[in-house]
């Protein structure tokens, strides 16, 4: 697995660590419930590590962590799970490095990818992933193994993005490997998101939130989960 990393020994006692996606998620709150997030990660809960975990890319995450509004967090993990740093954007290695050692390069999956006319690439900033609008139903067994040929995954959600990432990367996969790496009581980290590609954080095992107005694909995947509440309030 391409994110094994030894536990630090020295941090694992932190308590409430809360891994949460941005759009439709952290940021569909009120501004008020934003204020009361992030000072309670100011010092109301000692100990309590903040984490983005966003299909954003970085540039995109940058002017949120100048608003007054919202918590800083303690790490970022964006583009889907393909970039991991530090909350001053400094990258965690070895994940990172080993992420972007997986990845063929942007050049090669579009150029793999240039037969399939229902893909329209999104013009969002992104790294060692490459993102696509998709009609409903264009994910074509062709498709698949065009992507499977590329040795990545293939990742659909909100009924129109998709996203080729490196095999074995997913929004769950880099939070575990985070958690383990920095040595996270793994019981004591939290998930929070809305839609399909924030599915592999509720399968990986953690404690877990769905917002309300979240995908209702992601609501029946994980409403038999045992771990994992469905919320009726945005955000």
């Amino acid at each position: 697995m391409y994110l094994t990393h030894r536990q630090h020994p020295t941090i694992a006692n932190h308590q409430l660590v809360l891994a949460t996606d941005l759009d439709g998620t952290l940021l569909a709150g009120t501004q008020e419930n934003r204020r009361r997030i992030r000072d309670l990660f100011s010092g109301g809960l000692v100990g309590a590590k903040l984490i983005y975990v966003t299909g954003r890319g970085l540039e995109s995450i940058i002017p949120l962590l100048s608003d007054s509004t919202l918590p800083q967090p303690d790490y970022i993990i964006a583009d889907v799970g393909a970039t991991v740093v530090h909350g001053d954007l400094r990258p965690v290695d070895p994940l990172h490095h080993n992420i972007a050692a997986l990845w063929p390069g942007a050049q090669a999956v579009l150029q793999q990818l240039a037969p399939f006319a229902g893909l329209e690439r999104q013009t969002v900033p992104q790294e060692r992933r490459c993102s696509f609008f998709i009609r409903e139903g264009g994910i074509t067994a062709e498709l698949r193994a065009a992507v499977e040929a590329l040795d990545c995954d293939l990742l659909w959600s909100a009924g129109r993005y998709l996203d080729v990432l490196p095999r074995g990367v997913c929004k769950g996969n880099s939070l575990r490997a985070l958690a383990m790496a920095e040595g996270f009581n793994l019981d004591a980290v939290v998930v929070a998101g809305d839609t399909l590609n924030d599915l592999s954080m509720y399968t990986a095992g953690f404690k877990g939130i769905v917002v309300g107005s979240a995908e209702p694909a992601l609501i029946e995947k994980v409403r038999k989960l045992p771990r994992v509440f469905i919320a009726k309030a945005e955000g």
